[in-house]
């Protein structure tokens, strides 16, 4: 797992450095952001869970469309966050760090037009453990000084509250993957 997850951060990493990124993960220049206006990120699971899935962005009118399935997931709401870096190497998920929050603004739920870049809530597991979320977010970005891409993804163990500060008071986290510019 962890050589998984390592390839997916060195290969999120050359195509970084391809698009004019720095390692630092800030934004690439605005002639190269146009050429990207869509990004995935695979999640994977965490040491001891069986979270798995997909989530796709696409730049979209009024913000970007955020699609995901996932599986693997208990039954219920499951805190589903973008954090600060595109590092899912600890087998806890932990050195993704805290929620995205270019802003400094509060948590808070994910149509809230003050809240980190980060929070999107919660997706919503059914009884088989399979949840699918399709929405457009207002304030995500693909382009510019606070892109998405080459932060992390996080799927955690239990709801986020959507009030409790600084995290939602969602628990462990059970997946993670790195956000990544694609076709």
């Amino acid at each position: 797992m962890k050589k998984i997850t390592s390839l997916l951060f060195g290969l999120i990493l050359l195509s970084s450095i391809a698009f004019g990124q720095d390692h630092s993960g800030m934004a690439m220049s605005a002639a190269d952001a146009k050429t990207s206006i869509k990004a995935i990120c695979v999640l994977y699971p965490t040491n001891g869970n069986l979270v798995s899935g997909t989530v796709t962005f696409t730049q979209a009118e009024n913000g970007v469309r955020v699609v995901a399935d996932v599986r693997g997931l208990t039954k219920g709401k499951h805190g589903f966050h973008i954090h600060e870096f595109g590092d899912c190497s600890s087998v806890d998920g932990t050195s993704a760090g805290g929620h995205f929050n270019p802003d400094k603004m509060s948590h808070g739920a994910p149509m809230d037009m003050s809240r980190h870049m980060g929070d999107m809530g919660n997706i919503v597991a059914d009884e088989d453990g399979k949840a699918h979320l399709d929405y457009v977010d207002p304030m995500m970005t693909l382009d510019g000084p606070k892109s998405i891409i080459g932060h992390s993804m996080i799927i955690h163990k239990g709801e986020d509250d959507l009030k409790t500060q600084p995290t939602g008071n969602a628990g462990a986290r059970v997946a993670c993957g790195v956000i990544g510019i694609t076709k």
